[in-house]
């Protein structure tokens, strides 16, 4: 079983600015909750108890907010109002949290490469914060992923259906099915023109890796912006082991964008009403 989640945090999330001048885009709230707490949420529910995060300038509001504030709670305590933490003071205390810098913006599989020292020699899940994903009819993305690594012990990435237009803006996989929702793939492609796609099947912000893909990143070559992706990396591993894609159940809303992080808002918003 996974045991420790890997949460990229190191970039600037200009998409938002002004917003993220000063906040980190990871802490950006959906109905009053930071956008990372559901994402560690997550992770404790498919049963990581480390969580592994990757941080960069500017960050440290992340380490406060997973961190104790005796005055808060006593002032909450005083008003009657713990209520308000409670979600966040349960997440604090079933889990850990480790902390290691992004020392320059090198892309999401350099992201990941700095993560190593925190995760070991050992398969890892990796959420990515501002892709929100919700499954009301049963378990979270990253628990249905951890149900397939322990059956086939390899990497996984979760993707889903996206329109043709859309796929210049993900990592899109060449694959086979193998049975219901599960995918062996034969190549990635990052970011590639819409008639030169292989499929319409894209990468979103959830991973269970295995340790070989630390060696793997170490030898990726950046690409023509200088950056090391995940997806290069996965293309290689695919060529010489398994590396398997799951079309997860449930809803994933794109919150790095201002369209999706306003829908997450008014869904979840009217969900808690019902």
């Amino acid at each position: 079983m996974i045991k420790k989640c890997l949460f990229p945090a190191a970039g600037y999330g200009t998409r938002f600015l002004p917003a993220t001048k000063a906040i980190p885009k990871e802490m950006l709230p959906i109905n009053s909750k930071p956008l990372i707490q559901y994402g560690v949420e997550e992770a404790l529910e498919a049963s990581c108890d480390t969580m592994a995060i990757v941080t960069g300038r500017g960050k440290r509001a992340i380490e406060d907010h997973f961190d104790v504030s005796y005055e808060l709670e006593h002032q909450l305590k005083s008003a009657k109002k713990e209520h308000l933490l409670r979600e966040t003071i349960d997440v604090i205390n079933n889990c850990s949290f480790t902390y290691i810098r992004q020392k320059e913006m090198k892309g999401l599989g350099h992201a990941i490469l700095t993560g190593q020292k925190l995760i070991g020699n050992e398969a890892f899940g990796v959420i990515l914060a501002d892709d929100l994903c919700i499954n009301d009819s049963g378990k979270n993305v990253l628990a249905q992923m951890a149900e397939i690594y322990n059956r086939f012990q390899c990497s996984i990435v979760a993707i889903q259906e996206v329109e043709s237009s859309d796929l210049d803006k993900y990592g899109v996989i060449d694959g086979v099915c193998i049975e219901d929702s599960i995918y062996e793939i034969k190549s990635m492609i990052e970011k590639p023109e819409p008639k030169e796609a292989p499929s319409n099947l894209a990468v979103i912000g959830r991973y269970i890796l295995t340790p070989d893909i630390f060696e793997i990143l170490k030898y990726t070559m950046p690409d023509k912006r200088g950056e090391i992706q995940i997806t290069d990396a996965l293309n290689r591993a695919a060529k010489s082991t398994r590396v398997l894609a799951y079309k997860f159940k449930g809803i994933r809303y794109d919150c790095g964008s201002n369209e999706g992080f306003i829908k997450a808002n008014v869904d979840l918003y009217n969900k808690m009403k019902d």
